[in-house]
């Protein structure tokens, strides 16, 4: 298994990843946000990266992440947005390997902290989770714009 930055080559494989992604949380975007995700993903001028992950010659996850100014620390954190693993090649560390990347990433930036969220009725996520950061006291708010 390894993990790297995404390439114009793992669209493809990125989008089936991405589309299974969407429809576990029910979600449905228009095709030009999709597409616009891809596009931000490739442009080094812009703060979302992406990382993939491979095994036997198939990309089988991925996860997005940003860094972000903080006023809680003299440096930033990380925001991992997005972890995505094949269904079908879960519980083979690749989940836990794309969340080490990311902590790679935020150390290598001066990143004070990386942190993320998931649905509370994401057991699966969780379990893995639990395992490699802290639950916080938290609760998070959202106002649609």
């Amino acid at each position: 298994m390894s993990i790297r930055e995404l390439t114009t080559n793992d669209e493809q494989a990125w989008r089936t990843l991405w589309d299974e992604y969407l429809a576990y949380y029910k979600v449905e975007l228009a095709d030009t946000i999709t597409q616009g995700v891809w596009q931000r993903l490739l442009n080094k001028n812009d703060p979302l990266r992406g990382l993939a992950c491979e095994h036997e010659g198939k990309l089988i996850g991925a996860t997005h992440f940003f860094f972000h100014g903080t006023t809680w620390h003299p440096t930033s954190y990380c925001y991992l947005e997005d972890l995505f693993v094949d269904s079908t090649a879960r519980s083979i560390g690749a989940g836990r390997a794309l969340i080490k990347a990311v902590e790679e990433a935020a150390k290598a930036e001066g990143c004070a902290k990386l942190y993320w969220h998931t649905d509370k009725q994401n057991k699966t996520a969780q379990g893995l989770y639990n395992k490699v950061a802290k639950l916080t006291d938290f609760i998070r708010y959202d106002v649609e714009l």
